[in-house]
């Protein structure tokens, strides 16, 4: 019998298997993934930011958690020779209008104690020339790496250390007993004291699968990017981000110089139809009715309906799309950018439809439960890790 059973191998998965060893190198951990290899869903299709934690509540553990898991996945690049790049970020005001908000983020960065500066319009042309603002902010703790290459490695690490990870294995049932909790999968049957539910766009049906109805759903969103020909990647020197839209729950589209030389533009963000739904044709009819038959849905629909429909417009036109993007960078034509890969995001959304904002953990008889695990995820994983073992497994 196991110690602990994890049941995902994405790198919040990956991440609480490392705690738990750093823990007590002697502990006997399962991790169990229905695909070939690990971070093949959210991690290995997210935007590989490192980000500081500069939009997020002051005292939220989303705050306190990425601004410490800032730090340990820089470090743990270092120490293990992986690239990073703390290259920077500037948030943009493009016009007049957005400069209370820029304060207002300059403000909340101070809050949660990161390093973070006023750009006049003269310093953010010097830092990016082709960029639209009146004024910006910079954020130096802000960077890119490759989620991948990092889930990759903590795999490995984890395995080196005694532990199993069994892929191909989609779990069917789970039954909490007495003192242990017993895992079914397609391939097998698996018992462990603990389990730790870590499955991401599915965590919400394995913690129900354990018999918790949690009070929230996952409503997937597609976040859909463009690729600039590389004849063009003159027009971005670091990260561009606009400045937020306090009325929108996403960031809008943006521009970052990915690990691999390349300029990604986007995510724009649209009802996904499937929870690993990447193409516009990926349509599940389970996971559409769940949508569909979920009240908060409807609720946050009818709040959200003027930006989601100019998200529908940007994923259908690639001229509308540019058009977005071009209030940052007005030299981009649509001959510059190609399409790029898409990822899906595991949005909790609770039945009253409120956005659940921090990260959601629900505690079983003989189980843990990771029920919303937005970004900052891939940043904070070390730490969240960390956390899930010191405040919620001891």
């Amino acid at each position: 019998m196991y110690d602990y059973l994890i049941i995902g191998a994405g790198i919040v998965g990956l991440g609480v298997a490392n705690a738990l060893q750093e823990q007590n190198p002697d502990v006997r951990i399962l991790i169990i993934e229905k695909e070939t290899a690990p971070a093949i869903h959210q991690t290995g299709r997210n935007s590989n930011v490192v980000h500081s934690g500069i939009y997020y509540k002051p005292g939220s553990l989303k705050a306190r958690l990425a601004k410490k898991g800032n730090t340990a996945i820089y470090d743990f690049c270092r120490q293990h020779g992986l690239f990073h790049d703390r290259c920077g970020k500037a948030i943009v005001a493009t016009r007049p209008e957005e400069l209370p908000e820029l304060e207002k983020l300059y403000q909340r960065g101070l809050e949660n104690g990161l390093q973070v500066s006023r750009l006049t319009e003269e310093q953010l042309k010097a830092r990016e020339p082709y960029v639209n603002g009146v004024a910006g902010l910079l954020v130096p703790d802000a960077g890119i790496v490759n989620y991948r290459e990092i889930a990759s490695t903590l795999a490995r690490l984890i395995t080196e250390r005694g532990s199993d990870i069994r892929y191909g294995h989609a779990v069917t049932a789970i039954e909490e007993q007495g003192q242990s909790v017993r895992v079914t999968t397609t391939e097998g049957r698996f018992e462990a004291r603990w389990l730790i539910n870590c499955a991401g766009l599915f965590c919400d049906r394995i913690a129900r699968m354990a018999g918790y109805p949690v009070d929230m759903r996952i409503i997937p969103f597609r976040g859909e990017y463009y690729v600039m020909d590389s004849s063009r990647n003159h027009l971005v020197n670091h990260l561009i981000y606009p400045v937020p839209n306090p009325d929108f729950p996403f960031l809008g589209v943006h521009f970052t110089r990915m690990y691999n030389g390349k300029r990604d533009v986007g995510p724009n963000a649209v009802l996904a139809l499937r929870r690993e739904g990447y193409k516009k044709s990926d349509i599940s009819l389970r996971d559409t009715l769940d949508v569909l038959s979920w009240p908060g849905f409807w609720k946050i629909a009818r709040s959200y309906f003027g930006e989601g429909m100019a998200e529908m417009q940007r994923s259908w036109s690639k001229k509308r799309f540019v058009e977005s993007a071009r209030q940052l960078i007005p030299a981009l034509e649509e001959r510059d950018i190609h399409p790029g890969p898409a990822g899906v995001r595991a949005q909790a959304l609770t039945i009253d439809g409120k956005l659940v904002d921090d990260f959601h953990i629900v505690k079983g008889r003989r189980s843990l439960h990771v029920c919303n695990a937005p970004s900052p995820a891939a940043t904070a994983s070390l730490e969240i890790g960390r956390e899930i073992v010191a405040s919620w497994l001891t």
